[in-house]
């Protein structure tokens, strides 16, 4: 009995041991298990981040490859714009290098001072015609004085260029009572011509006031002109004026002639002439002193029968004096005549006397009172003959053309004639009391 009980304990013994045995293995299994199991959450963990991590870095790829497209459209507009820049620029450049090898004909000058609605309305009118031969015609304007509104209206239009005269010295008249402005103006002149031709050394210039209106042909009419001033010393200066250019006595706008009396408004001189002019320029009443046989010689000036500029300005320095009766009735020329087509060689000296002399003697004489009556009735051009000033003025004063004299000279004549049209084509000839002999024509 008590040897079963002893065998009975060694298999219980055993038995718990193998219990134990089997608890620790189970143990170790389990925390071999738990310990991959653990190893497995870490790894599925790390797998986590990494692709979380290249999910992230996807996305920042994705960003800076849209952030990158956006950069290269921008780049590739700023490239395309620059492109068209840089061809602009050439462009330019190319034009402007043309423009230099391209001699101008002559700088136009307008001549201002204090009306900018004036300046304006010139403005405008040269712009008009002026923009297809720019290079040949660089316009500028010419400032007396500081007025703020001419200033401001002169610096608006980008194509001129400006200049502005400041002298701001008392005057002093050479006579009581005189107008001061006359003496600014020809101060101003010298200025703005002196600059001109030798600050930017221009061989011809043209001059203009603030209250003109140029024709269609104005730029072609002096570019033609440019050559007989170039070709023939005994032509003073072309200018685009006709004192008796008004609707009524003139016909022909392809007619010129050559005149003893300075027209102005809108005049043409070759720094050649300035050279002479400018160190004796006088301090007042430039354009009278340019009248006297002093200072012209036995020079003359070409002109039109119809008109190149408008003189508009009633209200200036001269307080409209003539306006109404001469210079508004002036007839702009309004057609297109071919210039460069047009040969000019009879207004050479050699030619145009002979040329001049043949119409005047083709003339018929009409003598005695009532000439205006006569003239009308008579097809054809007409010769009327004038002994003296006062019997020049009365004949003139009849037809209503310009009486004025200036140093011994009236108005548009060549050697002592004066002609104009007489309502048709018909031309009215006045001729003084040495015309004929001067023309080398026999009394008739």
């Amino acid at each position: 009995m008590a040897r079963n009980w002893c065998d009975f304990r060694i298999l219980l013994l055993v038995a718990a041991a193998a219990f134990i045995y089997i608890q620790m293995r189970l143990f170790a299994t389990q925390s071999e298990y738990a310990d991959r199991l653990a190893a497995a959450i870490e790894s599925e963990s790390h797998c986590t981040r990494q692709m979380r991590s290249l999910i992230d870095q996807i996305s920042m790829q994705q960003g800076r490859v849209v952030s990158l497209e956006d950069e290269k459209k921008v780049r590739d507009l700023e490239c395309s714009q620059l492109k068209a820049l840089v061809q602009e620029l050439e462009k330019k450049g190319l034009e402007r290098t043309v423009d230099k090898l391209q001699v101008p004909v002559a700088a136009v000058v307008v001549m201002a001072c204090n009306r900018a609605d004036y300046l304006e309305r010139t403005i405008e009118s040269i712009l008009k015609y002026q923009q297809p031969v720019a290079p040949k015609f660089p316009v500028f304007i010419s400032q007396d004085g500081a007025d703020e509104r001419v200033n401001h209206k002169a610096l608006s239009y980008n194509q001129l260029n400006y200049m502005q005269h400041l002298d701001f010295r008392p005057v002093h008249t050479e006579r009581p009572g005189e107008i001061i402005a006359y003496y600014k103006i020809a101060s101003h002149y010298k200025w703005a011509l002196d600059e001109l031709f030798y600050k930017h050394n221009f061989t011809r210039v043209i001059i203009l006031e603030d209250d003109m209106e140029i024709a269609p042909d104005f730029f072609d009419y002096f570019e033609a002109a440019a050559n007989l001033l170039d070709t023939d010393k005994t032509i003073m200066a072309v200018s685009s004026w006709n004192d008796n250019g008004q609707k009524q006595f003139v016909h022909d706008p392809k007619t010129l002639y050559r005149s003893d009396f300075f027209p102005g408004l809108g005049w043409m001189l070759t720094k050649s002439t300035w050279n002479e002019l400018s160190p004796k320029w006088p301090k007042a009443y430039w354009d009278d002193w340019l009248r006297l046989k002093d200072n012209r010689g036995d020079r003359q000036f070409v002109r039109p029968e119809v008109c190149r500029t408008y003189n508009f300005g009633e209200v200036g320095s001269s307080m409209g004096q003539f306006f109404k009766q001469y210079l508004e009735p002036i007839k702009l020329n309004d057609v297109h005549v071919d210039w460069k087509s047009m040969d000019l060689s009879y207004l050479t000296q050699e030619n145009y006397v002979r040329h001049f002399a043949n119409v005047v003697s083709n003339a018929k004489p009409v003598q005695g009172v009532d000439v205006v009556l006569k003239a009308y009735n008579i097809d054809g051009d007409v010769r009327i003959q004038y002994k003296d000033q006062y019997d020049f003025e009365q004949i003139a004063r009849q037809f209503g053309i310009f009486e004025e004299w200036k140093d011994g000279i009236p108005r548009t004549s060549y050697k002592g004639v004066v002609v104009f049209r007489y309502q048709t084509a018909r031309r009215i000839f006045l001729v003084g009391p040495d015309s004929l002999r001067l023309l080398g024509i026999e009394h008739s």
